[in-house]
């Protein structure tokens, strides 16, 4: 693999402590993860990224250390980047409900990030382990930012029998967000900006006073129903006014006029259903996260020098503490999935399979490859703090600059990466 003729200190560092892996095969045995028994502790929350979605390696590295937390460190949870509303029959069907095909039809409108093989595994999982049943939650707004639908229409039906007074205003919001829902935040987001104005300012008045009268009534609503059917209703009315101002501040990113790390909204619906998740949960019950790195970092994202955004993963960290775990996935060389805007693809981008470049000096990458090291993990948490660390990772073919010793907490390394065929 590639290494450069002057290694960083840092390197020689990781060369001694990283810890090598012996398999990829998400069915291979587990032994040689158990060094992460050390590394995840007590931790509540453990966080596995992914520098790029569509990665076959990243695929096959979750699902093992899924079913190593699940199955050697008593964790009972899977929470995904994936749609919070959405997210509530896929639990049912890894509980046992319905038949093993239903699956398809589930996911048929998502984008594939790699949320069905560990489904299949947790239902295959669960009917064979009555003791400690996995559970999937959705974290996410819904369609990745690209419809408000799937979380309203549940709320419509919550409202149909709870406050039928409001069914007026949210079959209005719905008009509104089916006129230009779409598969993602990619065709949604330019669909929303066609929209006139009075539109816009319409559906975002309905949603926030809806919100607020959740809040207002609760008590009337919990009495004529029940608790828990009031928060999940309540927690999917928040994730469309999250998406919803998630449109309005991605438009003023675009054109030059928006606020400071406008975009973090939809992190922060992602750490707080996290969190949600958790205090609903029995005493004592640990959670596996999947996301992107670039949600499950501690730190501010930034780009060339401006603050964009406030992570999911520093939004847990403030909260938990120790108790939050980010584990970054990355690759030395081998191919990655550049996503670029095109409303004319079926999930409003086009992904296209790019070869890495070597790694950028200063990069996490470039650390891995100077040590010369192949699959392998590293406790950054153990690395010396007089060292400079690295300043940067990889996302996608770019790089995001962030000082790597406070972004995570330890880096999984593959020697190569291949973009997934479902990818195209």
């Amino acid at each position: 693999m590639p290494a450069s003729s002057h290694p960083h200190p840092f390197a020689d560092w990781l060369g001694d402590r990283a810890v090598p892996l012996t398999h990829l095969d998400p069915e291979a045995p587990l032994d040689d993860l158990e060094p992460l028994c050390d590394l995840v502790g007590d931790a509540r929350v453990v966080a596995i990224g992914e520098n790029s979605h569509f990665i076959t390696e990243f695929s096959h590295l979750r699902q093992r250390l899924l079913r190593f937390l699940a199955e050697r460190c008593g964790f009972t949870v899977l929470a995904f980047e994936y749609g919070f509303s959405e997210g509530v029959p896929l639990d049912a069907w890894a509980q046992g409900q319905g038949a093993d095909d239903d699956l398809a039809a589930h996911l048929a409108t998502a984008i594939p990030v790699g949320v069905e093989e560990p489904l299949r595994w947790m239902r295959r999982h669960n009917a064979a382990t009555a003791e400690a049943p996995m559970r999937f939650a959705g974290i996410d707004i819904p369609a990745a930012g690209g419809s408000l639908l799937p979380a309203l229409a549940p709320v419509a039906d919550y409202l149909r029998d709870i406050d039928p007074e409001t069914l007026p205003a949210i079959e209005q919001a719905m008009r509104i967000a089916g006129s230009f829902a779409g598969a993602s935040a990619a065709s949604a987001a330019p669909a929303w900006t066609r929209l006139p104005a009075a539109d816009q300012d319409a559906l975002s008045a309905i949603l926030m006073r809806l919100r607020i009268r959740f809040r207002a009534v609760e008590v009337l609503y919990v009495s004529r129903g029940d608790r828990p059917s009031y928060d999940i209703a309540l927690r999917r009315l928040e994730a469309a006014c999250h998406a919803d101002y998630g449109f309005r501040a991605m438009a003023g990113l675009y054109a030059g006029t928006g606020w400071t790390a406008d975009t973090s909204a939809r992190d922060v619906y992602m750490a707080e259903s996290v969190l949600w998740h958790l205090q609903r949960s029995d005493p004592g019950t640990r959670i596996v996260l999947a996301a992107h790195n670039a949600h499950i970092q501690k730190t501010p994202v930034s780009f060339n020098g401006h603050l964009t955004g406030l992570p999911m993963g520093q939004h847990l960290h403030n909260s938990l503490g120790g108790d939050y775990l980010a584990l970054a996935l990355t690759s030395i060389t081998g191919h990655t999935a550049d996503m670029r805007p095109d409303e004319n693809a079926r999930f409003g981008f086009a992904v296209d399979d790019v070869p890495l470049p070597p790694p950028e000096p200063g990069s996490i990458e470039a650390a891995f490859a100077d040590a010369g090291l192949g699959l392998s993990i590293a406790d950054l948490r153990r690395a010396p703090r007089e060292t400079p660390g690295p300043d940067r990772y990889r996302i996608q073919s770019a790089y995001l600059h962030t000082p790597i010793l406070d972004a995570f907490d330890a880096v999984l390394s593959t020697p190569t990466s291949t973009v997934a065929d479902i990818a195209h």
